[in-house]
């Protein structure tokens, strides 16, 4: 498989207030406000065009930048997992911006980014300090015209091409050093040009290729197409899929 294409990064430029700090690219927000990684305030400039239900609410906004060019976004607020986010729910220690879960994911993305691979591009986040703890939201650019592989799955079939080359770019992933959390058919995006985009970098990070993390990323990813598969009525997804997406792994 051809090396991707190296892709300039963002230019980054910080905002800090009192206890918010912020980060964004300048060149995709020309007139930053930190306002901008609230739900609330694009609700009121009408520019919500969508949402999803995950471990929260994730909006999908359409807004025109300074020079009249649509922008199409996506915001997501960081909520903990597990019986911990029960009781403190989206509230993370304080250890420096660096350590914050928005600092370390926008970091990522722009890595990602500059190596020309098929992720989303950084627009912003923002931190607000409380004491000892934190809250967190990220700003990032939406995949145009792409469907998330279960929603796929779940009307039609595809073809075994397209399951290689879903294997091909998890490959060129790893091959980069990318470690996804949370790597499971959610996370898997196919574009109207049969494009493979892999999203939601929460705590993913660039480790050394030498360790065997990727293949724990892969049983990670079967995992969830065999719970997916018991879910998901008339799932079109069989363990004969799963071999077609490991040749193109392996090629």
């Amino acid at each position: 498989m051809n090396k991707p294409a190296i892709v300039k990064p963002c230019n980054e430029k910080t905002f800090q207030q009192g206890n918010v700090y912020c980060r964004y690219d300048s060149d995709e927000v020309s007139a930053f406000m930190p306002e901008m990684l609230n739900s609330d305030y694009w609700q009121v400039n009408n520019a919500i065009v969508g949402s999803a239900q995950g471990r929260g609410t994730t909006w999908f906004i359409a807004t025109d930048n300074a020079a009249g060019i649509m922008r199409n976004w996506v915001l997501r607020h960081y909520y903990r997992g597990g019986l911990i986010g029960k009781v403190i729910n989206d509230q993370y220690l304080y250890t420096g911006i660096a350590n914050t879960r928005a600092a370390r994911e926008f970091s990522l993305l722009t890595s990602m980014r500059s190596l020309g691979l098929p992720a989303p591009k950084p627009v912003a986040f923002r931190v607000i300090k409380h004491g000892l703890f934190y809250r967190a939201d990220l700003l990032s650019s939406r995949i145009e015209n792409a469907s998330d592989l279960v929603g796929i799955l779940s009307k039609q079939e595809i073809n075994q091409l397209l399951w290689q080359q879903i294997g091909k770019v998890i490959k060129t992933f790893h091959q980069q050093g990318i470690y996804h959390h949370d790597l499971n058919a959610h996370n898997i995006l196919i574009d109207d040009n049969d494009k493979v985009w892999l999203i939601d970098f929460d705590q993913g990070e660039q480790r050394k290729k030498r360790v065997k993390w990727p293949e724990e990323n892969m049983a990670r990813l079967l995992r969830s197409f065999r719970k997916e598969s018991n879910r998901v009525s008339n799932f079109q997804w069989r363990e004969k899929n799963w071999q077609a997406l490991l040749n193109g792994y392996q090629s």
